[in-house]
């Protein structure tokens, strides 16, 4: 498991990347590639546009439609712009994530975003990889994708929350509490998160009180809450999506207060505290939750630019830099087929000269020079699996008013 250092680092970011170009040559096959001498690099999308995650779609949409508007400003990929993304919802349901896999695969795409949640990358992966497609999420952290039998052809540019859990723990210990519960999800990404967190809390000497899953189509989360209660933790963590309102509530009306408890990424959204009490968000002040996330003032003021609607940024620079690596990795090969590309996805994010944008690391490689870009989200440094090997978490909570606020910048793995 990596190490986490100290809390209080606050993560070096990458320039923005500005006038980004990449380059491709291709041909129709039947494997989904788009091939063929002239086609552009074809990016498709599986993001949540509705259910849980729903709060997620937008900045992972703007994300990469920022990506694509500035490679094509740039002179596109091997001097042909890219087509327009093209995509679809994954809605928190396999059955319609497969849906919007199998359409993207039809229209000949090159790469897919997404999916955003693990659960549902966990649906279409087989898809998209047996096609021999790249896939490439910024937000799955499930730690049983990181061997994932993907033919080498998935990647992430989020950390395995194996590296989270270890951040988490420590932010939970740093607040005086030595006796935690758990509750999660009973999925892929619940599963993942609170092991890591347990295994991280008792390594340190703290307590683990009760660890109780729920099913998140529940409708009622009393016995999970009920038990984690009758265990008087000190505090308590919760590996949830939206659903895990109703468990905050619980929580409150049984006598513990916002500031025992802490989540994670899945719930990290700036309105949650009045989607807990839209008459009075103060009851959420001192909650507190880890996400992956980098102090990237100028690259957030920029997509806030292209999409003044935006409210949450999470995620948005690891799909940023999904799509640029995918482009960088074009480049390198010369090809927009995914066939070929493929093998310098890896290549092209570490053990060569260092760049920080998709110009500077075009114009390194048209010299025959190796490169390692150094993204917007961290340095990225993909390791054979295609996952990353070191990255920033931000520390969040709800201040007295129940406003939301980042507290800090974390590092974990890495040298």
């Amino acid at each position: 498991m990596p190490h986490t250092k100290a809390l209080g680092f606050t993560a070096a970011v990458a320039a923005l990347a500005l006038g980004l170009t990449a380059c491709g040559a291709g041909g129709n096959d039947d494997n989904g590639g788009s091939g063929g001498d002239g086609d552009g690099l074809q990016f498709g999308y599986i993001f949540p546009e509705s259910g849980d995650l729903a709060f997620l779609g937008p900045p992972q949409i703007s994300a990469a439609e920022y990506a694509i508007q500035e490679i094509n400003d740039a002179g596109g990929v091997l001097g042909t712009e890219l087509p327009k993304l093209i995509g679809g919802d994954e809605a928190g349901d396999a059955a319609q994530a497969n849906e919007t896999a199998n359409r993207l695969l039809d229209q000949g795409v090159d790469a897919i975003l997404g999916a955003a949640a693990s659960g549902m990358t966990k649906a279409v992966i087989d898809s998209i990889t047996g096609a021999e497609v790249v896939q490439c999420s910024g937000s799955n952290t499930a730690p049983d994708l990181t061997d994932y039998p993907d033919g080498g052809y998935y990647f992430r540019t989020a950390p395995s929350d194996l590296m989270q859990g270890p951040v988490l723990a420590e932010t939970i210990l740093a607040d005086g509490h030595q006796s935690v519960a758990i509750i999660y999800r009973a999925d892929d990404y619940g599963e993942g998160l609170a092991n890591s967190v347990s295994e991280a809390l008792e390594a340190s000497g703290a307590e683990v009180t009760a660890k109780e899953s729920y099913d998140p189509n529940a409708t009622n989360f009393d016995a999970a809450v009920n038990a984690v209660v009758n265990s008087k933790p000190e505090a308590v963590f919760l590996a949830s999506f939206e659903e895990g309102i109703q468990a905050i509530s619980g929580l409150l009306e049984a006598g513990l207060k916002a500031d025992q408890m802490y989540s994670a990424d899945g719930m990290n959204s700036s309105d949650l505290s009045s989607r807990v009490n839209a008459d009075d968000p103060s009851v959420l002040a001192g909650f507190t939750g880890t996400a992956p996330g980098v102090n990237a003032p100028e690259f957030e003021q920029a997509l806030a630019e292209f999409n003044p609607d935006l409210q949450d940024y999470q995620f948005a620079a690891q799909v940023y830099d999904c799509a640029i690596t995918i482009a960088l990795a074009a480049e390198a090969a010369g090809s927009t087929d995914p066939k070929d590309f493929v093998s310098e996805m890896v290549n092209v994010t570490r053990d060569g000269e260092k760049c920080t944008s998709f110009v500077e690391c075009r114009d390194l490689l048209a010299e025959g020079a190796d490169i390692d870009y150094d993204g917007i989200s961290g340095p990225l440094d993909f390791d054979d699996n295609g996952n990353v090997t070191a990255a920033s978490f931000m520390i969040y909570g709800f201040n007295d008013k129940g406003e939301y606020e980042i507290l800090d910048y974390v590092e974990s793995g890495g040298n």
